[in-house]
């Protein structure tokens, strides 16, 4: 499965039953975020409200609220799937060449596949089908107000296209995009991020604007693509074309030196300026409370280029499970061959959707030496944004970590909180208030291994309680001659 654009994605959707279109008349401001709220929480379908008060766009929200419709657009049949096809791309990438014949023609597709999968540019795009340079407005979009504190109208499902301004080479981000008026907007590029590097790069090197461009509604992996955790130097939308199979067409901007998706519904081109900044905030996030207001970078707006009757796609963000939840999962499948590459004993990894994404971390290893579980603790924390984990929780390699009941039944037992804590200080989420200083606080890793003579624990560790394979398979032959039923 490859989708061309949004549309081909939503056509999908409603021909396996997993669309809602929704024709009540709806108000962007908190009404569809209710609705959306108790649709994403109960495991509901994507919705496309058709009749927005006051707007002549359709929007699509909750397209992702599921590990089927994620998988679907990603174009494969489960998460686990996609960790697949990232180690065997891992393995080309890093110059692993095959060994012996027979090895080389399995990965002949993949090798094949990297020829085409770059982005390939094009003249004329579905998105510039409207070009709006003289006072382009963003009222004419219906841009949600999410949640009652909210400081204004926020675009959330973006994709914010910027360039290092000396190297060139683009950064694509998913980041909120507050709405200040109809011709500016906020981005929000918390500090650890791609896009927040090229402005202070900008600003280094004295260029007062730095041009950048907003896209709404892509096709679905060029959308998730944009919230990956990439290694330093991976096109975003080179990541996508692996993803589709097929390289992403992409346009030249209009006003803006800036290559976006040809498909996309909807593009915002501008500039920031490297000297101002303004409030942005309070905004309901994913940690299920209200950010703080902080100053920001301004991105002025000098064209909107559009498809005709585009539709606005969005989401929405707050107390999990949400939407969002299912992006993070993919995240995680993706990253377990990330995590594998530079900590081979890495069996498994559960990020769960409770914990806000990197909140909680839990990772199971194979333990061969003292003091590994720590080790595996500190690579984590090297490793990108995961150096954001605040809790880290260690198994052994036969806990099942997504398996929360397993986890905490290893954690209550193999665990002596003095011996097996681990307490450092360090970078944490700019969106974590609890930290009592901002962007920085400590973190935690539990080791809930069993322990070893050298780490402190003489006595003897007991096995666990199992039965033999003979009695379980006894047991399950008769199954039907006990007559229980359960």
């Amino acid at each position: 499965m490859a989708f061309q654009d949004l549309r081909e994605f939503i056509a999908f959707l409603e021909q396996r039953g997993q669309l809602q279109r929704i024709k009540a008349p709806v108000s962007a401001e908190l009404e569809i975020t209710e609705i959306t709220d108790r649709v994403s929480k109960a495991g509901g379908p994507a919705l496309l409200f058709e009749n927005v008060e006051g707007y002549d766009m359709p929007v699509l929200i909750n397209m992702f609220g599921s590990p089927e419709r994620m998988s679907w657009a990603l174009g494969v049949n489960s998460l686990d799937e996609l960790g697949d096809r990232v180690k065997r791309w891992l393995d080309i990438v890093q110059n692993r060449p095959p060994e012996g014949l027979i090895e080389k023609a399995r990965l002949a597709p993949e090798l094949l596949e990297l020829t085409r999968i770059g982005p390939k540019t094009v003249t004329h795009a579905p998105c510039q089908e409207v070009v709006i340079t003289d006072n382009p407005s963003l009222a004419r979009l219906p841009v949600l107000k999410c949640w009652p504190l909210d400081g204004g109208r926020y675009i959330t499902l973006t994709m914010c296209h910027s360039k290092d301004p000396v190297t060139g080479k683009r950064n694509i981000g998913m980041y909120r995009v507050q709405v200040y008026d109809e011709r500016t907007v906020g981005m929000h590029w918390q500090i650890h991020k791609g896009g927040a590097a090229h402005f202070r790069e900008a600003g280094r090197v004295e260029k007062k604007r730095m041009e950048v461009a907003v896209v709404i509604g892509a096709d679905p992996a060029s959308v998730y693509a944009a919230s990956a955790p990439l290694p330093p130097g991976v096109d975003e939308l080179l990541f996508s074309g692996f993803l589709r199979h097929k390289g992403v067409e992409v346009v030249q901007c209009k006003t803006v030196d800036v290559k976006v998706p040809a498909h996309a519904e909807i593009v915002l081109e501008g500039y920031v300026d490297t000297d101002e900044l303004r409030p942005e905030g309070p905004f309901g996030d994913h940690t299920g409370h209200y950010t703080p207001v902080e100053p920001y970078p301004v991105m002025h707006v000098t064209a909107i280029t559009h498809r005709r009757d585009p539709i606005y796609a969005t989401t929405i963000v707050g107390k999990p499970p949400m939407e969002d939840a299912w992006l993070g999962k993919a995240t995680e499948r993706f990253f377990l061959h990330l995590l594998k590459v530079i900590l081979p004993e890495v069996v498994d990894i559960n990020m769960p959707i409770e914990g806000g994404f990197h909140n909680v971390v839990i990772v199971s290893i194979r333990k061969r030496y003292p003091g590994q579980a720590r080790k595996v603790m500190a690579g984590i924390w090297g490793m990108m944004l995961m150096m954001l984990s605040k809790f880290i929780i260690v198994v052994d390699e036969d806990v099942n970590v997504q398996n929360l009941h397993e986890v905490l039944f290893r954690v209550g037992n193999n665990v002596d909180p003095r011996r097996d804590t681990m307490i450092v200080d360090g970078p944490v989420d700019a969106l974590d208030h609890s930290s009592p200083y901002e962007k920085y606080g400590s973190k935690m890793g539990l080791d809930a291994t069993a322990k070893l003579p050298e780490e402190g624990h003489p006595r003897p560790w007991p096995p666990d309680i199992e039965m033999t394979p003979e009695i379980k398979a006894l047991v399950t032959g008769r199954w039907v001659e006990y007559g229980i039923k359960l």
